[in-house]
């Protein structure tokens, strides 16, 4: 059998994200062009890729219903013009699909099945709820093999508060805070922007573009985080200003095989080196990435010391925060999600996955100092996903 072909990251980009519902800059915009928009930016920014050559399209989606259902993958790839060879699929691993989408694809590559692929994922919140639809099995609850508020991601995260009380509403606060000033400060110094593919938008005012995400709050401050209500318990510590909002996006990325790359003349971003998904128990779902990060970890042959630079996603402050704690990383490293993360941006569900890696390879690109860098998420039902990247400009040194 053929050596594991090396896995790179050639290229992502996203939509902006949206608030979700009828305020929202995406309302009267389908799911399906949210995601077809950012495959052709993608496909724009790399002319050098030869569609036809192009082995699979896949494309994640937490609630796979009307526009965002009809195996998304094949349906987004023809109507993104790639020719009518290529063919596409949909991922369910609900937060983490775009993540599963990449690590999925990535290892078609590595197998030797493929040379090139997109995967990306897309959550249209407004119009398909998490949980929309679904008829969970009686037995989830009857036999007790999941707790009710299992069902609920604001419970999980108050579950983890009454687990670890020294991770406190101030301390979730304080993250918070911390994510709305690196994503402002982000925006101000135009790192996000690169990576963003505009998109038209309709509303009853009339046509506009959206070119920035619509959920950053700049103006957010301690005093106004701690007079939130706490909508999942009384007197709870998880609230609005310590969680990710309900949002609406798209993201898409282009992975190839070291060779293919080589072949194509195709930058290289980031390598992929590891990475893995672990189960927890359902009720605390949002611990789920330590056990994976531990085990991509163990695969790679790395310790949590060798990575440089973090992007974890802020599903929930807390969430972040035992990851953290787990690790002995304190609360405000500067290698943590340097430009802000979910809590700022939003967390359109299955496409926030690819958005953790858009950002990794940008910060790669400034940092060759460091060699690897972490993604991570939880997962809803109890699940944690990590991916380890290796910097292709690693040279050891600060840049000056």
């Amino acid at each position: 059998m053929a050596e594991r072909a090396e896995v790179v990251f050639v290229d992502g980009v996203r939509t902006p994200f949206g608030r979700a519902g009828e305020k929202g800059m995406y309302w009267q915009t389908r799911a399906d062009d949210l995601v077809v928009k950012a495959i052709i930016g993608l496909l724009e920014r790399n002319p050098g890729v030869p569609k036809d050559r192009i082995d699979d399209v896949a494309i994640a989606a937490t609630t796979q219903t009307g526009d965002q259902g009809l195996t998304l993958g094949r349906t987004a790839a023809l109507l993104a013009g790639l020719p009518q060879s290529v063919p596409g699929y949909a991922i369910d691993r609900m937060c983490a699909g775009a993540m599963t989408s990449v690590t999925t694809t990535a290892g078609a590559i590595a197998f030797g099945a493929y040379d090139l692929a997109i995967a990306g994922g897309v959550e249209h919140m407004g119009r398909h709820p998490m949980g929309f639809g679904v008829d969970p099995n009686p037995r989830f609850l009857a036999e007790k093999l999941v707790s009710a508020e299992a069902l609920n991601m604001g419970n999980t995260a108050e579950r983890i508060h009454d687990r670890f009380p020294h991770l406190t509403k101030e301390r979730a606060d304080r993250f918070a805070l911390g994510s709305q000033r690196k994503t402002a400060e982000a925006y101000k110094n135009g790192k996000i922007q690169p990576d963003l593919i505009p998109v038209a938008t309709r509303s009853a005012t009339g046509w506009g573009l959206a070119t920035a995400d619509e959920a950053p709050r700049p103006e957010t401050t301690m005093e106004g985080l701690a007079g939130l209500r706490t909508p999942f318990r009384p007197h709870g510590r998880v609230t609005a200003g310590n969680s990710s909002g309900l949002n609406d996006g798209a993201t898409a990325s282009l992975l190839a095989s070291a060779d293919a790359a080589k072949e194509f003349g195709l930058s290289t971003k980031m390598r992929l080196v590891s990475f893995a998904f672990a189960g927890v128990e359902p009720e605390i779902m949002g611990i789920g990435p330590v056990p994976s990060t531990e085990k991509a970890l163990r695969k790679a042959g790395l310790s949590i010391g060798d990575i440089g630079l973090f992007e974890l996603n802020e599903a929930f402050a807390i969430q972040v925060l035992s990851l953290l704690d787990h690790f002995g990383i304190d609360d405000e490293d500067p290698r943590v999600n340097i430009w802000g993360g979910a809590i700022a941006v939003g967390h359109p569900l299955a496409s926030s996955g690819v958005r953790l890696m858009i950002q990794l390879a940008r910060q790669f690109e400034e940092h060759p100092e460091v060699r690897y860098g972490l993604t991570a998420m939880c997962i809803g039902l109890g699940q944690g996903g990590s991916v380890i990247w290796e910097n292709p400009h690693f040279t050891g040194k600060r840049k000056k």
